[in-house]
């Protein structure tokens, strides 16, 4: 009986994180859409900072203990802190806000694509992490129908994609994401979910300050106004805590790899928040995308009954 327990509590952490699967990348992607809107009026490292600082600022009441009784062993991982803060939360915050001055949102979608395949890379590298034929249908559909939807139904229209230098960042960040998801299994830490996000957001800060003193003196600051403050709480509570904190749990109970594809439900979300919020007309290929990319993302990350039961 003792021995079952922890089996079935494994379970149940992996059948939340399959739940989790398809609602991180709504997070995600509210993340992208100011990513854009904000281009124009708030400096990228700058609303990198107060996004992360604000992060840790909320944690900390819910983590500030746990922080304390393990400060000597997040001393001896400064160094891998400091990495993932700088992967995660530097690349992948300021840049991608730098980014969308000159890039599309089409592009970021896109680009972003390129995520799964190198974690599936790096995963097989790094962990020796080997795809089953399960897995390996379930990406590929996953992936068909993505692309389906980025290209309106018409594949050519792939080709016809130009880059700038926007997307050549996006590029970069989409390999950090990936890198980060990857070393976020491989260097484990015996801290929670919330004081792990705490410690590694706080890193983040502080592999951006140079950067942040720079920006400040080249380029300037931005206004404090309620629309500011409005857009970096939103950045804080939704693509900062939420996105990442189920992103880390999903990460942690079904690995890397699986973690990865939920890049690839976010053009379906995007043409269903269109729908929603700006009445844009739902296409025949938006159906046939979605039709590809949940049943791909469920047959790559749910085991077979006959599996789970020997487990």
């Amino acid at each position: 009986m003792t021995a079952a327990t922890p089996s079935l509590t494994d379970s149940r952490s992996q059948q939340v994180a399959q739940i989790l699967l398809f609602v991180t990348p709504v997070l995600f992607a509210t993340n992208m859409l100011l990513a854009r809107y904000t281009a124009d009026f708030i400096p990228p490292v700058a609303l990198a900072v107060w996004r992360w600082l604000g992060v840790f600022v909320l944690l900390l009441p819910f983590c500030a203990g746990e922080l304390w009784r393990q400060r000597r062993a997040i001393g001896h991982d400064g160094l891998k802190f400091l990495v993932l803060g700088g992967l995660g939360m530097g690349i992948c915050g300021a840049v991608v806000y730098a980014a969308g001055k000159t890039t599309t949102a089409t592009n970021i979608g896109l680009i972003y694509a390129v995520s799964p395949v190198v974690i599936i890379l790096l995963s097989r590298a790094m962990f020796g992490e080997r795809m089953s034929s399960r897995q390996a249908l379930g990406t590929v559909l996953a992936l068909a129908g993505m692309l389906l939807i980025v290209a309106k139904g018409q594949p050519s229209a792939l080709l016809a994609l130009r880059f700038v230098p926007g997307d050549l960042m996006i590029l970069g960040a989409a390999c950090a994401w990936a890198l980060y998801s990857v070393l976020l299994k491989r260097w484990p830490s015996g801290l929670g979910i919330n004081a792990r996000l705490a410690a590694i957001a706080l890193a983040g800060v502080i592999v951006l300050l140079p950067f942040l003193a720079w920006e400040a003196a080249i380029v300037g600051t931005a206004t404090p106004d309620g629309r500011t403050l409005l857009i970096i709480a939103t950045l804080i509570l939704v693509p900062g805590i939420g996105a990442y904190a189920t992103h880390g749990y999903i990460t942690r109970h079904l690995g890397p790899s699986k973690a990865g594809l939920i890049l690839y439900l976010s053009p379906v979300y995007n043409s269903l928040l269109a729908w929603l919020l700006l009445g844009e007309r739902l296409a025949l290929y938006h159906w046939i995308g979605a039709a590809l990319v949940l049943p791909g993302l469920y047959i790559a990350t749910s085991r077979p009954k006959r599996a789970a039961g020997k487990a």
